[in-house]
């Protein structure tokens, strides 16, 4: 591997190489999903070598990447093979269920810089670790919470203070999946059962949480990337607001209103949070916000899926960012104006689906589609994403739930 191009302070890459040669610069993405196949096109502008590893053939950033391959990403020992054979520079994870212990002795190695860190990916990996951090750790505002592995155990911290209505999410599972909002003890042995079949990995442990009659949540997409004085700085765009739904984001928005007061608490526990974790890269930090008070829920070191409507709003979307702070070059979170995403849902059970209506999507002004090219729709799988700019938010997100509601996903 060349010596030149990462370098020891900051480990942003020196030089650029060429593709598919000896001066190559490889990064590898452990998932290869909508947001993986996003980063790995904004990589491939700048002249990298992209390589994209999943759990399954034909992913999203596998139909985009010079090279690709297909393994168990819990798989500790293939995942090294991998790594120890493609000998990337970066190792860029862009989902939660990985072999962390195994980054963690890449990266002690030096077999590849991992992004940001190996440490923050294990630690966000499980919801138990990134709240701890953040609550116990930094002293950040959270709901009030505690961890269960057993239904026995939920009752009890139920019955202890947290109270109805709460939250039962698993402890690693990602958009949404296995969540549930309890309103009375009735909910409870249902929300448990979903919980146990909603997570990542095989697991039987869950965090309880307070509910926080929030006025909204947001996403602050955080930049920790290289500055003029050749450190590392903290950067920040305008807030995404967005819209859940068991759990499940299903349309976004660019800027989020909110008070001078709320936005610079906002900041306060994002660059806190993400200051712990380190390295270089883009972090989706959730957050919830009432008047001016702010609480931490949750953060993702990768784009997020909320920050999909960056790639209307902002004048690098949160891929390029991430590429661009990975890669140690300098980073522009301007806003380009207001934007919205909406998600469009496969809506069927099948493989290989054509997708009807997409002239007339595109026809609604200032809107844009993506197809993420996935080989295989679910009713709620995300297969697309229509995004839109207007005057205001409320004309980009009319109009971008206007484009994703002519798209027709079906049988091919």
């Amino acid at each position: 591997m060349p010596k030149t191009r990462i370098g020891p302070a900051n480990n942003p890459v020196e030089k650029f190489g060429t593709p598919l040669s000896p001066s190559a610069t490889r990064v590898m993405l452990l998932g290869a999903g909508e947001l993986g196949k996003e980063v790995i096109i904004a990589l491939q502008r700048l002249g990298v070598e992209t390589i994209a590893v999943d759990r399954y053939a034909d992913a999203p950033g596998m139909q985009v990447a010079h090279r690709a391959h297909v393994v168990k990403m819990t798989d500790g020992p293939a995942l090294r093979a991998i790594i120890e054979s493609e000998r990337p520079h970066l190792v860029v994870p862009e989902i939660e269920a990985i072999a962390t212990d195994m980054l963690l002795e890449i990266e002690r190695e030096g077999l590849a810089e991992v992004i940001p860190t190996a440490r923050a990916t294990r630690l966000t990996m499980n919801r138990e670790g990134i709240r701890r951090l953040a609550a116990e750790e930094l002293g950040l505002p959270t709901s009030p919470y505690a961890f269960a592995g057993t239904l026995a155990e939920v009752q009890a911290a139920i019955d202890g203070g947290i109270g109805y209505p709460c939250l039962i999410k698993p402890t690693m599972s990602s958009s949404g999946k296995g969540q549930s909002l309890l309103r009375g003890p009735d909910d409870l042995a249902k929300a448990w059962d979903y919980a146990m079949q909603g997570g990542r990995v095989s697991q039987s442990r869950v965090i309880v949480e307070g509910f926080i009659a929030f006025d909204y949540e947001i996403t602050l997409l955080t930049v920790r990337a290289v500055g003029a004085s050749g450190a590392v700085e903290t950067y920040f765009c305008e807030p995404v607001g967005h819209v859940q739904i068991n759990g499940d984001y299903v349309e976004s928005w660019q800027p989020q209103v909110m008070s001078d007061a709320a936005r610079d608490e906002a900041r306060a526990i994002a660059g806190a949070v993400t200051g712990n974790l380190g390295g270089r890269g883009i972090f989706g930090v959730e957050l919830f916000v009432k008047g001016d008070q702010v609480w931490f829920s949750e953060v993702s070191p990768r784009p997020h899926d909320t920050g999909l409507v960056t790639l209307a709003s902002q004048r690098f979307s949160e891929f390029e960012l991430h590429a661009r702070a990975i890669l140690g070059l300098p980073v522009d979170v301007s806003l380009r104006g207001p934007g919205a995403s909406a998600v469009i849902y496969g809506g069927v059970e099948a493989k290989g689906i054509a997708f009807a209506g997409v002239a007339d999507a595109l026809s609604v002004p200032g809107s844009d589609l993506r197809l993420f090219g996935k080989p295989e729709s679910f009713k709620k799988r995300r297969m697309g994403v229509a995004i839109a700019t207007g005057a205001d938010t409320d004309e980009a997100r009319s109009r971008a739930k206007l484009a994703a509601s002519r798209v027709k996903p079906g049988a091919a």
